[in-house]
């Protein structure tokens, strides 16, 4: 076989490898990106053929090329799970949040007026408070967060140490995450449930404080945290509800398809509420209980809910629009 002929044999494929590197290298997703691999073993081959052949510089040059850029495209795939997490926080993440943003107005709705509910009664009717919270949970409190009390060394008392606190808070994080994504399967009725219980828990707990202790004790522990946790329930609650919502109007879709779909296009709020909550115990673990200044305390507190918000609005937009 002289170079003509080698050259006629094999130049479709060498264009089929340069197109599809081409569209990877873009990150369009082809059905022949799975056979990179492959070509790219072919392409190797020609290469060392026509060299061992000598069939001059002009073809072993544009396969040599081919084959830089295919090692580096495959090099690139096999380790880019920081660059993908990059991506998802820096784009994929923020883009799905503004995809439902109706979402988050029905579960910050179902979330915050339990809330403020519960906590305007405390100054009316505080046996609702009292009943809510229960014995236990109101000692609990009062060791916090009480007159003259010492939140940093209760927490001590408690947990023993930093990373002790950091444990038992992603623990409750995640449980509290799980519960309200779940809750979706149950046509959103759980998601909603828990919403709302964690509107008057919370509520209840702010007016407690404020009905028996020191309210600055409480706003100084969770001005750091606060954004993370809060925001981040909200959007695990989102996921949740998209799956309820989807099991209550499958439109042309089987129930069963709809909750499929629901779940994929759920799951990067489900991974980014996840992340937050996670980011809540890390900061409530490590710093929320430190004796820091309080102005410090709430210039952080007041620092994080300013760039969540920036975040969620600005962050991942294209000319296009997100």
């Amino acid at each position: 076989m002289n170079r003509q002929e080698f050259e006629s044999k094999n130049r479709k494929e060498w264009l089929a490898f340069e197109q599809n590197l081409a569209a990877s290298e873009k990150r369009k997703p082809t059905d022949e990106n799975a056979n990179l691999p492959a070509e790219f073993r072919k392409v190797c081959y020609n290469l060392s053929l026509a060299q061992y052949r000598m069939f001059g510089h002009q073809i072993c040059d544009r396969l040599n090329g081919l084959a830089i850029r295919g090692y580096r495209l495959i090099h690139r795939k096999r380790s880019s799970f920081g660059e993908g997490s990059i991506r998802f926080v820096m784009g994929t993440f923020p883009q799905a949040f503004r995809r439902e943003w109706k979402l988050f107005a029905v579960v910050s709705l179902v979330f915050w007026i339990p809330f403020f509910a519960m906590w305007w009664s405390a100054d009316r009717e505080i046996e609702w408070v009292q009943a809510l919270l229960g014995p236990e949970q109101m000692a609990s409190i009062e060791g916090m967060y009480g007159k003259d009390a010492d939140t940093a060394g209760h927490l001590r008392q408690e947990h023993g140490s930093n990373f002790m606190m950091f444990a038992f808070y992603i623990n409750n994080n995640v449980g509290i995450d799980f519960r309200l994504f779940a809750g979706g399967i149950f046509f959103g009725i759980g998601t909603l449930f828990y919403l709302i219980y964690n509107g008057l828990f919370f509520g209840a707990v702010v007016g407690y404080v404020q009905y028996s202790g020191d309210p600055e004790l409480l706003w100084r522990f969770v001005a750091g945290h606060s954004s993370f946790e809060l925001l981040g329930m909200l959007v695990v609650g989102m996921a949740g509800l998209k799956m309820g919502f989807a099991l209550l109007a499958p439109a042309q879709l089987s129930r069963g398809d709809a909750l499929a779909k629901a779940g994929r296009d759920g799951l990067p709020l489900l991974i980014g509420g996840s992340l937050m909550t996670a980011l809540a115990a890390v900061v409530e673990g490590f710093w929320s209980a430190q004796p820091f200044p309080v102005n410090v305390k709430y210039t952080v507190g007041i620092t994080f809910w300013v760039l969540h918000l920036l975040y969620f609005v600005f962050v991942g937009r294209r000319r296009h629009g997100a």
